[in-house]
């Protein structure tokens, strides 16, 4: 019997990705756990690898084929004696590849009728859009919300912004059908929806009692569309760039996270000349090795990886601020996993040092090195940038002063780091100079309150201060 291989969902919040490279070709025979493609998201590039033993009968879906569907059928195999030709015909309606595999409740598995996943790097597969079952006992917290259909009483998922979509267009949303992964309504199926006229519209309001005053909010506004935007423009004043699955990613992450996080901010100035004297004797203390280009030091402490160790150590001292939001309980982190945003082509993205309150600054200093590198090379796994505790933004390198970051969720907060510059200070009535370094903490004020994250910047500026405390 044909076995259908479908596009896999290689994060949470994967609907769509690129089908950048098949690495066997029709005819070729493949076991479980052969790579047989390179799947490209919007952070990394996945290698893909077969379950089933079996003949490549069709290649669905051709090398370099962007905004493939999660689910959407790529490939078809043929089983072990049948042949490849008539699989190939009948594959698109056949029984998906096998999955009788138990779902362990730490990690989850690739949805049925998926192929295996892993990193160019050789990493565990990760999270499925599926619902997670989180190991400490809280309830499980599922990536989308289910509506109740006004008709049948079935209940449809839907993604948030097609929700949202369809509300400001007067669509039920429970009378579109969804291509996502598990038959989820997302935003193109919304937006089909409206441009064909063919989704019932959602039951209006009940009329007020006649007398009764007119209370209804005027409508929001809505955004311009592409053709609005363009029509501002004189034509052949600009070139049209299409937005990868990054760029779009990042906007739709930036657009939740300042809709839906309830942002305030902290900022406050710290002197960094203890900091500086310090790591100029660290780096001159450490020991050389031989390379192919002579003999260079084992590490070389920045200010950024000072600043990393620092914000770790802050959360350790303020155990209440290393939280994260979810609507049934808050989550009281034990570590401190702190992102550190990497500019690359394209976008940015955040890797993270895994217990950062617990390792050296020399430790820190070449994981960061060795992060940023794969991260401009698009080579992270995804266990390596998902998740945390915090954030550091850093801009201080571009001379920028002070700014306000955006918290990145699940985090509550998130750090941003201005420039070291020199500025004249009072100190016991005399104007002294000093150099001095402004950070901004920005906070969900849903999981830390004002005093609480002024509590939590202030430990950070007294270790900033007084850096031997990081060395202890």
């Amino acid at each position: 019997m044909p076995i259908n291989i479908t596009m896999p969902a290689l994060s949470p919040t994967m609907e769509e990705g690129n089908l950048s490279k098949w690495l066997v070709k029709e005819g070729d025979k493949v076991s479980p756990g052969d790579v047989i493609a390179e799947i490209e998201t919007d952070k990394a590039t996945m290698e893909v690898e077969a379950v089933d033993e079996g003949t490549v009968a069709k290649l669905v879906v051709p090398a370099g084929t962007e905004g493939v569907k999660v689910n959407a059928l790529i490939a078809i195999l043929a089983s072990e004696g049948e042949d490849a030709g008539a699989a190939a015909k009948g594959g698109g309606d056949a029984a998906p590849a096998k999955a009788d595999a138990k779902q362990d409740k730490a990690s989850i598995s690739p949805p049925v009728g998926e192929m295996s996943t892993k990193s160019t790097e050789g990493g565990a597969a990760p999270p499925t859009s599926q619902s997670v079952a989180h190991p400490s006992g809280l309830p499980a917290i599922s990536p989308t919300k289910g509506e109740i259909s006004q008709s049948s009483g079935e209940r449809t998922f839907a993604s948030p912004l097609a929700r949202r979509i369809a509300k400001d267009a007067g669509v039920d949303v429970s009378a579109v059908s969804g291509t996502g992964p598990h038959g989820r309504v997302v935003k193109a199926d919304v937006e089909a929806a409206i441009a064909g006229g063919g989704a019932k519209a959602a039951p209006a309001a009940k009329a007020a009692p006649a007398g009764a005053p007119a209370s209804a909010p005027a409508p929001a506004p809505k955004a311009m569309s592409d053709e609005q935007v363009l029509k501002l423009f004189a034509e052949g004043s600009y070139e049209l760039v299409p937005h990868d699955n990054m760029r779009k990613t990042i906007a739709r992450r930036l657009v939740e996270a300042k809709t839906t996080i309830p942002h305030f901010y902290l900022t406050l100035d710290c002197e960094l000349d203890a900091l500086l004297a310090l790591r100029t004797q660290i780096n001159a203390a450490a020991p050389m090795k031989k390379t192919d280009k002579g003999e260079v030091p084992v590490y070389k402490l920045s200010v950024n990886d000072m600043v990393i160790k620092a914000m770790a150590m802050a959360l350790m001292a303020v155990p209440d601020a290393n939280a994260s939001w979810t609507e049934s309980a808050m989550v009281k982190h034990k570590h401190a996993d702190v992102g550190v945003a990497v500019s690359i082509p394209g976008g940015l993205i955040t890797p993270i040092i895994r217990h950062a309150d617990e390792k050296t600054l020399s430790t820190i200093s070449n994981e960061m090195k060795d992060l940023a590198s794969r991260a401009r090379s698009r080579k992270l796994k995804p266990e390596e940038y998902q998740g945390g505790t915090t954030a550091v933004s850093n801009l201080g390198m571009f001379g920028i002063k002070d700014f306000a970051a955006v918290i990145n969720p699940p985090h509550a907060t998130i750090l941003a780091v201005g420039a070291g510059e020199q500025r004249p200070v009072v100190k016991n009535g005399e104007i002294k100079i000093a150099s001095i370094m402004s950070v901004t903490l920005s906070t969900d004020h849903r999981a830390v309150d004002g005093a609480l994250g002024a509590e939590l910047l202030v430990a950070f500026k007294r270790m900033i201060e007084n850096p031997m405390g990081m060395l202890v």
